[in-house]
């Protein structure tokens, strides 16, 4: 799609499309950065993406002592589904398997809502009856009882139903390693902002999707136009020196944070990426007609 060209890299005139999401914070601490940061990668593991997964999970950011709820290091965690209604199971199976077994962990609440789900509903009755309750000020916390000591869990989570997931950029690039090094900075600057996460490893996908398949009960197959070894096959959108193609995928709390989002890891590639081998940055979209949200490149450019 003809676009503009910035600094050797295309980009193309074209959007990506989002789609309206429900979505939860919640923030992990532990005695030590390094065990609230373990239980946080765990609970948000196999998170990268609701046609698989159960619901979109992410790192937002560590916080400071001074941040959390008992003065301890912490890590805030984000959580993306389609309804308040697919986050409840995915809340409670993450934060009972992941966040309770950690050693000397703690669950708070990370979202200021009206909104709220119930954080402590599945957990708490790991106490088997002992577990306890005590209310400061408007927060209601348990504590339940455990080999290390206690864990304490915050009886209800914020939920917002303004969030937004899918936002995306596609990279295209001559050199497969070098476009992976551009694209590794791209989600680095990303990940520097608050209230959005990168659900895929490390941030990146390999395996961008396209609705439907040839193969009945699949909802999602590869993206063949930008696979380029099939170029020749089907109606390619690689360039004959293209041989290699990642995406960045993007979950917010807001529309203007994915927004943000993608205009900073834009800005990174067109920094570095025509050094590292990038000819190209796309969108995924499906013509406008599913998400509510669209994010046109000519909008984004610095």
């Amino acid at each position: 799609m003809s676009g503009k060209t910035i600094n050797g890299i295309a980009i193309d005139d074209t959007f990506a499309e989002a789609f309206g999401m429900s979505a939860l914070g919640l923030v992990i601490t532990a005695d030590s950065l390094k065990w609230a940061m373990i239980s946080a990668q765990v609970m948000t593991g196999f998170g990268t993406s609701v046609i698989g997964c159960g619901a979109e999970c992410g790192i937002d950011r560590a916080l400071s002592p001074d941040e959390t709820p008992d003065g301890r290091p912490g890590v805030r965690v984000l959580m993306f589904g389609f309804s308040p209604d697919s986050l409840v199971p995915q809340l409670r199976n993450r934060v009972g398997q992941c966040v309770l077994t950690s050693p000397g962990s703690a669950c708070y609440n990370g979202l200021d809502s009206p909104t709220t789900l119930g954080l402590a509903a599945g957990p708490r009755f790991f106490g088997d009856g002992w577990q306890t309750a005590k209310k400061l000020g408007d927060r209601r916390f348990w504590r339940v009882p455990t080999m290390d000591g206690e864990f304490v869990i915050e009886d209800k989570c914020g939920l917002t139903t303004d969030a937004v997931g899918g936002g995306n950029l596609l990279i295209l690039g001559r050199d497969r390693a070098g476009l992976l090094e551009a694209t590794e900075a791209a989600v680095e600057a990303i990940n520097k902002l608050d209230d959005v996460i990168t659900p895929f490893p490390g941030g990146i996908v390999r395996s961008g999707s396209k609705v439907g398949s040839k193969y009945k009960g699949a909802v999602a197959s590869t993206n063949d136009a930008f696979c380029p070894t099939l170029k020749g096959a089907v109606a390619t959108e690689c360039s004959p020196d293209t041989i290699a193609v990642l995406e960045i995928v993007i979950d917010g709390l807001t529309s203007k944070s994915v927004a943000e989002a993608m205009r900073v890891g834009l800005k990174a590639l067109i920094d570095v990426g025509a050094a590292k081998g990038v000819t190209r940055v796309s969108a995924g979209n499906y013509g406008g007609k599913l998400g509510q949200h669209h994010y046109h490149l000519k909008d984004l450019l610095p």
